[in-house]
């Protein structure tokens, strides 16, 4: 692991040397990926053309998103295009992020566009916030309603043992969600445990640099768990 872990250092740095604190959604998906979290399948695409290429490689439907280490609320930035489902609606989603985004940051450092795979399956948030008395803390519940208006949530000191992060998932209010009901296809708990335990092990490796990890949404299939959208915030 320690090939892993110098490959996260190696993106922690960079991204202080350019003073920032915030990760790019492609930077922690990188990280992650190091630690065995399964993330989506995506190019940064600098060009119209490039994402077209990667679009056809990935499969339709896409989803697009800017890539830019100034703009954190990229939807807000008119950066983010889902459903794209042939080339010419790429071809149109791209020029039309880089044209908004261009009108309501016209200086920002813009890196390329995310070319991303459509994620499916129950919307799933995990994160990671520091508790200034007992230090970083590993958070887990389903996306959506259930954390905007229910609050339903579980928290954990990392790292987690799998036992733990089990009871971790089956605490929240959703569980049975997670199970399906009425016809819905249940998740894949074993997979939404084993990423439970390695990202509060990824966490624990690296609490010295993180401030703050939103995994929203990570999705949970019957295959698979998948993390869609990421960032971090460092200590700086």
């Amino acid at each position: 692991m320690s090939s892993n872990r110098e490959k996260v250092k190696e993106i922690i740095e960079k991204v202080k040397r350019e003073g920032r604190s915030y990760v790019m959604e492609h930077e922690v998906k990188q990280m992650l990926s190091q630690w065995g979290v399964k993330t989506t399948r995506e190019r940064l695409c600098k060009t119209s053309r490039e994402a077209l290429r990667a679009a056809e490689e990935i499969g339709y439907p896409v989803v697009l998103k800017i890539a830019s280490p100034e703009i954190i609320h990229k939807t807000d930035a008119g950066g983010v295009k889902v459903g794209i489902s042939s080339a010419k609606e790429l071809e149109e989603a791209f020029n039309e992020i880089m044209r908004k985004v261009r009108e309501k940051h016209p200086d920002a450092r813009i890196d390329g566009v995310l070319v991303q795979e459509t994620a499916r399956g129950l919307e799933l948030i995990i994160g990671c916030h520091t508790d200034p008395q007992f230090g970083p803390l590993l958070m887990f519940g389903l996306g959506g309603v259930f954390v905007e208006v229910l609050k339903d949530v579980s928290y954990r000191l990392p790292p987690l043992e799998e036992q733990a992060a089990r009871e971790m998932v089956e605490e929240i209010r959703g569980y049975p969600l997670l199970k399906g009901v009425r016809g819905m296809e249940p998740a894949n708990l074993e997979a939404v445990v084993d990423t439970l335990v390695k990202v509060s092990s990824f966490i624990d490796e690296f609490k010295d640099d993180l401030k703050e990890m939103d995994l929203n949404p990570t999705f949970a299939s019957k295959d698979r768990v998948v993390v869609a959208d990421a960032r971090i915030f460092l200590k700086i």
